[in-house]
């Protein structure tokens, strides 16, 4: 007798089932994965532009002399919010446009994507100090500067 070795169907219906929840595991795996890079790459960009504010702001801050003139508030015609500024004796106006999601330096916009941006002034123990919020798309910093004499 003769031995008869071959696919059958059985088989070939085993292995197409085996096949079809191999590649259903990894379509899941891939979608879960992609899906954690796109929010880590929105709080990375919301990072970098809080980054290159900070950097500009710090150094506002640190110049000798500088002093706060202004700080407030304008009203919006479009009724998307009120742009927010302060302005410096260096004559460096910081300001949040809200149409634009963006803070700007005089006419130069150093950060976007930014929901909403305060400035706030105190005066504690003879420091003026300026606290900055900052917020994004689930993202929110305050940051508190303290001005060189």
């Amino acid at each position: 007798m003769r031995s008869e070795k071959g696919i059958t169907l059985i088989s070939v219906i085993i292995y197409v089932i085996a096949m079809l929840v191999m590649i259903s595991i990894i379509t899941v795996l891939t979608s879960y994965f992609y899906k954690n890079i796109d929010i880590n790459s929105v709080r990375e960009d919301l990072n970098q532009q809080y980054t290159k504010f900070n950097s500009y702001f710090i150094e506002e801050v640190n110049r000798k002399g500088n002093k706060v003139l202004e700080i407030g508030e304008t009203e919006n015609s479009s009724g998307n919010g009120n742009q927010k500024y302060i302005i410096f004796s260096s004559r460096n106006q910081y300001t949040y446009i809200p149409e634009n999601k963006g803070i700007y330096i005089n006419t130069v916009k150093i950060a976007e994507n930014i929901t909403d941006c305060t400035f706030e002034k105190k005066e504690e123990n003879g420091k003026m100090t300026i606290s900055v919020t900052i917020k994004g798309d689930n993202f929110e910093r305050t940051t508190t500067y303290t001005l060189v004499k």
